[in-house]
């Protein structure tokens, strides 16, 4: 059965508070094709100013127009941007207003609306449905004219799930962050240990938190 929608409150812990508590979650998107949804099963925090890997690093106030703007103000809103120049990366906003911190949503388990995925993805093998930030953005139809949507709202939103079990979540270091110096290898990078549905293995060695 679908869980409460996560209220404000819970969007204005920092980065990686948010990241960890969103694994198990339920991403919900109700598109005008029909709702999709996932369970949240791996997630990286991006922690401000001071994370070399985070977008608004060194970043001291918003710049009109700048695709960071939306991080600026208060935690439940939505970021989406482009990478590579084709796969949207969905994130949710976190921290309270002048502390510009997001968690990139990386997988989801599919729980809802898998036709759709599958149609949308091109491919009916559940598990690859959604195990990346640019195949969950296409599966769930996510596009970047979702910027700045409130999560608190009823057309994209995350509902309460089953938090996974004592001991079932690793912390590892993000993917492709290389560029970012000493922060390549901050444990921001959250999974559910075992689960089938992570965008890669890599790292999972890491030991439980």
């Amino acid at each position: 059965m679908p869980g409460d929608a996560l209220r404000r409150e819970f969007y204005m812990d920092d980065a990686v508070t948010a990241a960890r508590k969103l694994l198990g979650a339920v991403l919900v998107h109700d598109s005008p094709l029909g709702l999709t949804a996932g369970r949240i099963v791996e997630t990286e925090a991006y922690a401000g100013q001071g994370d070399a890997a985070c977008h608004s690093h060194k970043m001291a106030a918003p710049i009109a127009g700048h695709r960071t703007s939306v991080m600026f103000g208060p935690g439940g809103f939505v970021y989406v941007y482009l990478i590579y120049g084709m796969y949207n990366c969905f994130n949710v906003v976190t921290n309270r207003p002048g502390e510009p911190e997001a968690v990139l949503i990386r997988a989801l388990e599919p729980t809802r609306g898998l036709e759709l995925m599958m149609e949308r993805r091109g491919t009916d093998d559940v598990k690859k449905l959604c195990g990346g930030p640019g195949k969950l953005c296409i599966a769930l139809g996510i596009t970047r004219e979702l910027y700045g949507a409130d999560l608190c709202g009823e057309r994209i939103f995350i509902e309460e799930g089953e938090s996974p079990p004592d001991g079932s979540i690793l912390a590892t270091k993000r993917i492709n962050v290389s560029y970012s110096g000493e922060a390549a290898d901050y444990p921001y990078r959250f999974v559910i240990r075992g689960s089938g549905f992570l965008s890669t293995r890599r790292f999972v060695g890491f030991k439980p938190i």
